[in-house]
């Protein structure tokens, strides 16, 4: 079962960040990070994205505004990606942050505000 949740969850974080994103993630992972890798690809990724409770774009939302709140741009960036690729509208995500803003604080939105501008020039998501 564990090599299948390994598995599962390598095939939807490669659906949700793009493959090439992905595989940089595991060209790059070494002895030592390896074994957290293969950790968030089978529970993070494997068991809990793989779910059928929510639809990727609600595990989206719900994951943007937790980053929000945890002050993680890095990993804020990460899932504006892949909210964009799960279907998320810009105007969602505009109404995600100014949410937060009011829950979280408006320095933490302001962060989210400029990760997601980064996100949105970038050139696989500056058309959508």
């Amino acid at each position: 079962m564990s090599e299948d949740l390994l598995d599962k969850g390598k095939q939807i974080r490669a659906e949700v960040i793009g493959q090439a994103r992905h595989d940089a993630a595991m060209a790059g992972a070494t002895g030592f990070d390896l074994p957290f890798q293969e950790l968030a690809l089978r529970y993070c990724w494997g068991e809990v994205w793989g779910r059928p409770g929510l639809s990727r774009k609600a595990r989206s939302m719900v994951n943007l505004g937790m980053l929000i709140a945890l002050g993680k741009p890095n990993e804020l960036k990460i899932h504006v990606r892949g909210a964009l690729t799960n279907g998320v509208t810009r105007d969602e995500i505009q109404e995600i942050f100014l949410q937060a803003c009011v829950y979280c604080g408006v320095p933490a939105a302001g962060e989210a505000f400029r990760v997601a501008r980064e996100v949105f020039e970038e050139p696989e998501f500056s058309a959508t």
